[in-house]
C-alpha cells in the first residue's frame, strides 16, 4: 500500500511538472508573440513618420521654387529688384501733358504761353551703368510726338516729334530721377514778331522723376524747357520758349 502511494504521488508530481512546462512554454510563445508585434508596430510607426516629415520638405521646396519663380516674373524689366535699374531692351510707353509759362529769353519779343501733350514709346538702351557710384542708371532713347496750342497773347497750333536722349536714375526705391534732351521738327502758326515760317525746329530739355505705383507702371512728372525757332531759315527768328510743368503716366514692359 505504501509503495503504491509512492508511485502515484511521483506519477502526479510527473504530471504537475510536465503541465509546468508546457505552460511556461506557451508563456514564453505568447512573450515572442507580442514582442514581435510590438516591434513591427514600431517600425511602422517609425516610417509613417519619416515620410510625414518628408511631405512638408517636398511641399516647402515646391513653394520656395515657385516663389522664386513668381520673384524672377515679377522683377521682368528690373536688374534685380525695383528700382534697382531696368533691363537692357524694356521698352516704355505713355504719355505727359501740361501747361507752362512762356519766357522772354533769348531775344524772344514776347511771352508765349504754352498747353502741350506729349505721347513717346521708348527703349532702354544700356546696361546700369555706374554700379556703386550715385549716378548708376540706364540709357533710354525715346521717341516723342507732341499737339497742343499757344493760349496766351494769342490763340495758334503747335505739333511736331523729336527723338529724346533720357538718363534714368537707379535709386533703388519707387522714386526714379531722370534727364534729358532732344531736338526735333515742328509746325506752328504762332508767327511774328517772333517767328515767320510754319516750320520750326524745336529744342527741349528738362528733369524729372518717375513713381513706380506698380511694378512696370509709374506717374511721371517733369519740368521741361521747350523752344522753338527755324535756325535762320527766314527773319524775324527771335523764336518762342515756355517752362512747362508735365504730368502723366509710363509703362514699361
Amino acid at each position: 500500500m505504501v509503495r503504491r502511494a509512492l508511485e502515484e504521488r511521483v506519477f502526479w508530481l510527473e504530471l504537475d511538472k510536465s503541465q509546468a512546462e508546457e505552460c511556461k512554454g506557451m508563456f514564453m510563445r505568447t512573450k515572442i508573440f507580442w514582442l514581435g508585434m510590438v516591434c513591427t508596430l514600431l517600425k511602422c510607426t517609425a516610417s509613417f513618420g519619416q515620410t510625414s516629415s518628408a511631405e512638408p520638405v517636398e511641399t516647402r521646396s515646391s513653394l520656395n521654387l515657385d516663389s522664386k519663380l513668381s520673384l524672377e516674373s515679377s522683377h521682368g524689366i528690373w536688374k534685380s529688384e525695383l528700382g534697382a535699374g531696368f533691363l537692357k531692351g524694356t521698352r516704355d510707353a505713355g504719355f505727359v501733358l501740361g501747361a507752362g509759362p512762356g519766357m522772354r529769353v533769348l531775344a524772344s519779343h514776347e511771352a508765349h504761353d504754352l498747353g502741350l501733350a506729349f505721347f513717346h514709346y521708348a527703349w532702354i538702351l544700356s546696361d546700369v551703368k555706374g554700379e556703386g557710384r550715385w549716378y548708376r542708371g540706364n540709357w533710354e532713347i525715346r521717341g516723342e510726338a507732341f499737339g497742343g496750342m499757344e493760349f496766351r497773347p494769342r490763340r495758334a497750333y503747335v505739333a511736331g516729334v523729336a527723338p529724346i536722349l533720357r538718363y534714368n536714375f537707379a535709386t533703388g526705391t519707387r522714386w526714379m530721377p531722370f534727364f534729358d534732351l532732344g531736338a526735333g521738327l515742328s509746325a506752328t502758326d504762332i508767327g511774328r514778331p517772333d517767328l515767320s515760317t510754319t516750320f520750326e525746329f524745336n529744342l527741349q530739355t528738362g528733369a524729372g522723376v518717375h513713381y513706380f505705383w506698380r511694378e512696370n507702371s509709374a506717374l511721371t512728372f517733369q519740368y521741361r524747357f521747350f523752344h522753338l525757332s527755324n535756325a535762320g531759315i527766314e527773319r524775324p527768328n527771335t523764336g518762342v520758349n515756355a517752362g512747362l510743368f508735365l504730368a502723366g503716366l509710363s509703362w514699361f514692359f
